[in-house]
């Protein structure tokens, strides 16, 4: 009960319970179905914020780095396929997004999305960079490793 209601019911009398008749409380009503979807709006951009981070990826200290010989292949077929539009080192441009960073981590992306991206294209979703279109020449095998590549450098740049 609000405080109007309270004082509503002190000036009436009607506080006083009456002989003979039981008093009851009144159950507050569930929200209507009009009320459901703002709720739902709120809590999914909660959601939505709490799987954002800010992180800064340090260009530099990837540039710096070694290519291990296990990713030797996919760093190549990166530099190919991938690194006009997504940058050295999946940093980004002005053309793509930056594939190390947390949007893309395995848990949120995983792998089946790279594959999915390459063979099908995908609309914008997270960045404004526009639609990517499908990228018709590495096969599964070559995306696979170029996976494996972005994912090394998620892992050295702090992103599991």
């Amino acid at each position: 009960m609000n405080r109007r209601m309270i004082l509503k019911l002190y000036e009436t009398g009607s506080h006083r319970q009456r002989p003979g008749r039981a008093h009851y409380r009144r159950r507050r009503a569930a929200p209507g179905p009009a009320a459901r979807p703002a709720t739902l709006l709120f809590t999914l951009v909660v959601l939505l914020a709490a799987g954002c981070e800010t992180v800064e990826v340090d260009a530099d200290g990837l540039a710096a780095l070694t290519v291990p010989a296990e990713h030797a292949d996919g760093a190549a077929l990166y530099e190919t396929w991938c690194q006009a539009c997504h940058g050295p080192q999946a940093t980004g441009t002005d053309q793509g997004p930056p594939l190390v960073h947390p949007v893309y981590r395995t848990r949120h992306h995983g792998d089946a999305a790279f594959q999915l991206a390459v063979s099908q294209g995908v609309r914008a979703h997270h960045f404004r960079f526009g639609d990517m279109p499908p990228i018709p020449g590495p096969d599964d095998d070559d995306v696979a490793a170029i996976t494996r590549y972005v994912r090394w450098l998620q892992s050295e740049a702090g992103i599991d």
